[in-house]
């Protein structure tokens, strides 16, 4: 499987705004050209990700890097991740930056891997997506996070889909249903047509009206029952989206429902997975 690959810009920026003139620390102590080992080891369980952009900051601020994993991979507590070698400040330099990525990211990508895994047990062809609810500034972290964990982006941002929200639609007072999707359809031809609604009732007027996925959003289990049922006679039937208040807890409820997609943004707040880095004395041969 790949992966995006973050550019070195944001790598360089992630450092710099952690380093933004020099390390004060280091620089008034007597170990900055010591050569040292900098190791990385899960403490937790986690699927890890950003691990290679980890390894490239350690790169980037002048050192060796041995990457022991994979992004998408699922570790052990005590699995070794990287390890580092070169002058201590330079270690040091990249050391919290690049534990944090990998904390953070692969926080997000265990969460994601826990909503497929409950989903998939119950319904193995269920499709689980992430919304673009990502704190701010981390969009690509979190795209490739939530990738590692098996989850799909639901939308990137606001210009390769349309989605129509409640919000789109009380602008548009006298216009029905049947009208806005025709409108759409003609504007926008190669695109498919989402529509979120809050009711069984309000979905079936855009199921009928030919929207290609409706959105239901907070719904219940069997609030997602009963929709499903209620468009399985459509020809074509639209695609189902649960969303609203999706976990690991209750995915596997939605999935048995009957949802063909699971919507959720719980994945970015998912806890930092821990990973523990021990620095030392560097004690191999040169060569």
């Amino acid at each position: 499987m790949t992966f995006p690959i973050l550019p070195d810009s944001l790598l360089d920026q992630l450092l710099a705004d952690d380093n933004p003139l020099l390390d004060l620390t280091t620089h008034v102590l007597p170990i900055g050209t010591q050569k040292a080992e900098m190791l990385f080891v899960a403490r937790d369980a986690m699927v890890v990700a950003c691990a290679e952009e980890a390894a490239r900051i350690i790169e980037r601020a002048g050192a060796d890097v041995s990457l022991r994993v994979d992004t998408g991979a699922r570790l052990d507590p005590r699995t070794p991740i990287l390890c580092a070698i070169g002058p201590a400040k330079n270690l040091l330099r990249a050391w919290k930056v690049s534990q944090n990525l990998i904390e953070v990211a692969s926080g997000i990508a265990s969460a994601a891997s826990a909503i497929v895994d409950a989903a998939r047990a119950v319904r193995p062809d269920v499709s689980v997506t992430c919304t673009r609810k990502a704190v701010p500034g981390t969009k690509l972290i979190s795209l490739k996070a939530i990738l590692a964990g098996g989850a799909l982006p639901h939308r990137l941002g606001l210009s390769e889909t349309i989605l129509i929200f409640a919000e789109h639609r009380v602008l548009l007072a006298g216009h029905s249903a049947r009208e806005l999707v025709a409108h759409v359809r003609h504007a926008a031809a190669e695109k498919k047509i989402v529509v979120e609604v809050g009711s069984v009732e309000e979905g079936m007027i855009w199921a009928e009206a030919g929207a290609d996925v409706i959105q239901a959003e907070k719904f219940s289990p069997d609030a997602i029952k009963t929709l499903v049922a209620a468009v399985a006679g459509l020809t074509p039937r639209p695609i189902i989206a649960a969303a609203g208040g999706i976990n690991a807890d209750n995915a596997g409820l939605y999935a048995a429902a009957g949802a063909d997609v699971l919507v959720t943004s719980a994945p970015y707040w998912g806890k930092p997975r821990d990973v523990a880095v021990t620095i030392t004395p560097y004690a191999g041969l040169d060569a």
